[in-house]
């Protein structure tokens, strides 16, 4: 009797491959082919084609309302696409709930960042996931190996806090970011989509979460930067996506473009900008 073919993962963690594991630069991780969305009659996302490749920074950029941020909440499962598929490592993905993305790897840091500022910064990277240990029953939570754990993760980010007892509450905004990114790697995300994440940083400590990115993409990270500050993307990406009105209009490796024209297709006066506002039209 032949063996029916295996089905395609959905969203089920079990199931999943270990992602990302063993990939090399330039792999891709995620592949997005069609990506739609749609809120009743309105069309936010249409047929979006996108792949996520470890190693890489990847910025997506446009006005508001473009399709950037529709197309990296259904990344993250925020959105259940409308129409479209993602791949992970060659199988097929349906995400039911950011829970679901975070447990097959994608992890997304906001600029409202969701830490806990009475908890201390190792308590933070692990909360939810505690290590514990049993004594005559009861649990008792491994601090010592939690705190170990978390300031190797900083060490690897060259993230300057250097106490992992320290409050969340006192620390700086890039330092804050830092331990967002601790808690992402700590739960083995291979994706990590920063919305923003400089947006309200003075220029030092911008400058130390574009750091912070790079060093995500040199572990093999694939990295999704939404941003509308042109001087950081050029900075800090690899390849940058501009979307317009729903669509991805363009896609450019950072040594085959230049702000001007990057500011053209956000604004629409680039001929493929003007080009599908014509489409649109008719």
């Amino acid at each position: 009797m032949t063996a029916a073919p295996p089905q395609a993962s959905t969203s089920s963690p079990a199931d999943a491959p270990r992602f990302g594991e063993g990939a090399l630069p330039g792999d891709v991780l995620v592949r997005a082919r069609g990506i739609t969305k749609r809120f009743g009659a309105l069309t936010a996302l249409a047929g979006v084609d996108m792949d996520i490749r470890a190693g890489e920074v990847t910025a997506l950029l446009g006005d508001n309302g473009a399709g950037k941020t529709t197309f990296v909440k259904v990344l993250a499962g925020a959105h259940p696409a409308s129409d479209g598929t993602l791949e992970m490592a060659g199988q097929a993905v349906r995400f039911a709930s950011p829970k679901d993305a975070a447990e097959h790897g994608i992890a997304t840091i906001y600029q409202e960042l969701a830490l806990s500022e009475n908890l201390t910064v190792a308590e933070n990277v692990f909360l939810g996931h505690e290590l514990t240990r049993r004594v005559l029953g009861l649990p008792f939570l491994r601090r010592r190996e939690m705190q170990a754990r978390v300031a190797e993760l900083l060490k690897t980010l060259d993230a300057h806090i250097h106490d992992t007892r320290a409050l969340v509450g006192g620390l700086s905004g890039g330092q804050r970011q830092a331990v967002a990114i601790s808690r992402a790697l700590n739960l083995d995300a291979r994706v990590v989509i920063m919305d923003e994440p400089t947006a309200a940083l003075a220029v030092a400590e911008t400058r130390k979460v574009l750091s912070l990115a790079r060093r995500l993409a040199e572990r093999g990270c694939a990295v999704v930067l939404i941003s509308h500050n042109i001087a950081d993307v050029f900075e800090v990406s690899d390849r940058m996506c501009v979307f317009r009105r729903g669509h991805k209009i363009a896609e450019r490796h950072r040594s085959e473009t230049d702000p001007d024209e990057i500011v053209s297709l956000i604004t629409g006066a680039h001929p493929d900008a003007r080009a599908l506002d014509e489409r649109l039209r008719q």
